[in-house]
């Protein structure tokens, strides 16, 4: 898909692999629809993009904030095209420590946001999507891009939520491609390894050297988030991308911790 005079919706959008995501495909020519629930960060997002840039609150695990921000990107810009679900959150507990079990509260919180709200953006913006003329091409009408993780299958010491949220998204990805193959909507996951994004930002280097040397293969260094925003942006254009996840990691592979 040509990203050029396109709308995409990004989750996350304030920071991070969602921060990037956004300004490299507003420099390949998208509109975007930047979601997130950091009123100030999606303030200076505005600010960066300008007219080209719809931001707004939304809580991806809540069912009707997703539908209205769905509503406000198809109301301001005409459509929605490409949907990168980047919103997520890695609140850790062990399964049982110091004689209590996992706080049930955490994992719902995990769960919900990380998998549920992909999801609720997913169904919602191939809803949109479905209304969009083919490409004169190939018939394509959306591409939706999930954010999964290498803990998917290489969980560490704490991340039981984390990685069956991460493993659920990887999950998800083959049968919903299958079910929008007929609406020409593709569905491609990345699972990143180790980026340095706010969930490590402030990690001291006697902290971060240690697990960079021990786990990442090749370059020994954490991923840049732009990094990620370059893949999603190749999976928007190459459209035999389908049905897959792909691992963005250097070869990564975690550790217990």
């Amino acid at each position: 898909m040509e990203l050029h005079g396109k709308v995409a919706v990004v989750t996350g959008a304030a920071s991070g692999l969602g921060l990037a995501t956004c300004k490299v495909l507003a420099a390949a020519g998208a509109r975007i629809a930047g979601f997130d629930r950091d009123e100030n960060k999606l303030q200076a997002l505005k600010a960066n993009l300008g007219e080209a840039c719809l931001t707004r609150i939304v809580d991806v695990a809540d069912e009707a904030s997703v539908r209205d921000g769905i509503a406000a990107a198809v109301t301001a810009f005409g459509g929605v095209h490409v949907a990168v679900n980047c919103a997520g959150v890695a609140d850790a507990a062990k399964t049982v420590s110091r004689g209590e079990p996992f706080p049930i509260a955490t994992w719902n919180k995990v769960i919900a946001i990380n998998l549920t709200g992909t999801f609720n953006i997913i169904r919602f913006a191939a809803l949109a999507m479905g209304k969009n003329t083919p490409d004169a091409q190939g018939g394509e009408r959306g591409v939706i891009v999930n954010t999964a993780s290498g803990a998917a299958s290489q969980g560490q010491i704490g991340q039981a939520a984390y990685s069956a949220s991460k493993a659920g998204v990887i999950g998800l990805t083959l049968p919903v491609a299958r079910d929008l193959a007929p609406l020409g909507i593709r569905v491609v996951s990345i699972a990143p390894g180790l980026f340095d994004t706010s969930m490590v930002a402030g990690m001291p280097d006697n902290v971060s050297e240690p697990i960079i040397n021990r786990m990442i293969l090749y370059p020994n260094r954490m991923g840049q988030p732009s990094e990620f925003a370059k893949l999603v942006q190749h999976i928007v254009e190459n459209s035999y991308l389908n049905a897959t996840t792909l691992a963005l990691d250097a070869g990564a592979r975690m550790q217990a911790r």
